[in-house]
C-alpha cells in the first residue's frame, strides 16, 4: 500500500520516491539545486546521532538535509517495504 509522508518521517534504509516539495523562494531553489525534484527516488541511509541531519541518497550521491529542510519535502513509500524491513 502506498502512502505519502514526510521525508523527516522516514526510516533509517527506506526508500521513496519524492512527490512534492512544499516551499517556494530560496529554500526551493535549493532543495530543488541538490538534484531533490518531483519523481526523484531516494533512500534514508542514516541520521547523526540526535536525528538531525538525515543523510540521503538521491540517485548516485550522498547528502545530508536538516530536519527543517526535510519536513518540506513529501515522499510515496509502499508502506509493506517498512513491514518487510523489520522481519
Amino acid at each position: 500500500m502506498k502512502k505519502i509522508i514526510k521525508m523527516r518521517n522516514m526510516s533509517d534504509n527506506q526508500a521513496g520516491i519524492i512527490t512534492k516539495i512544499n516551499v517556494t523562494g530560496e529554500m526551493g531553489r535549493r532543495i530543488r539545486d541538490m538534484g531533490l525534484g518531483k519523481g526523484a527516488p531516494i533512500q534514508i541511509i542514516g541520521r547523526a546521532p540526535l536525528y538531525d541531519p538525515v543523510a540521503i541518497k538521491v540517485r548516485d550521491y550522498t547528502l545530508t538535509l536538516r530536519n527543517n529542510e526535510a519536513d518540506y519535502i513529501e515522499v510515496e513509500i509502499d508502506e509493506g517495504e517498512k513491514e518487510w524491513q523489520k522481519k
